[in-house]
């Protein structure tokens, strides 16, 4: 016995039951009562029209047997260095006081300023050298351009 399944609705229709409906591009529909048929040709769309097959697949209604919901997997958290920096240098900055900390900044601030003062003393400014006294004379009079 083939049983056919219902264009609109998702039902089954048993054999010599139904309506079929051909429409112009030679695409076939089976309906299984009028209403069917009806709310087809008025273009209803069967995803919400809440008794249908396809509107309760949709929304998830009448699935019993799974009811067992999937567990989702804890993620696990672990520790790992950075480039530049491991896990343990990491751990010991960590664990410093904020003190410790503060004494290091500005040791580190008096490090540097003291190479700038070096790296200053080191590089003594360069003496102008002395501009030939004499009349200005621009690049283009120079070149022999408009001379006044």
């Amino acid at each position: 016995m083939k049983l056919e399944i219902d264009s609109f609705s998702g039902y089954r229709i048993y054999p010599s039951k139904g309506k079929l409906f051909v429409r112009g591009d030679s695409k076939v529909f089976r309906f299984a009562s009028s209403k069917n048929a009806s709310l087809f040709l008025q273009r209803k769309n069967p995803r919400k029209i809440a008794w249908t097959q396809v509107y309760r697949r949709m929304h998830k209604k009448g699935i019993t047997e799974e009811v067992a919901k999937k567990r989702s997997r804890r993620t696990v958290k672990h520790q790992r260095g950075i480039v530049g920096a491991d896990l343990a240098a990491i751990a010991a900055k960590r664990n410093q006081t904020t003190a410790v900390r503060q004494q290091q900044r500005l040791a580190a601030i008096n490090r540097a300023k003291n190479e700038k003062k070096e790296k200053e003393a080191k590089k003594s400014k360069p003496t102008r050298q002395a501009v030939p006294s004499g009349p200005k004379v621009s690049k283009q009079q120079m070149k022999g351009g408009k001379g006044r």
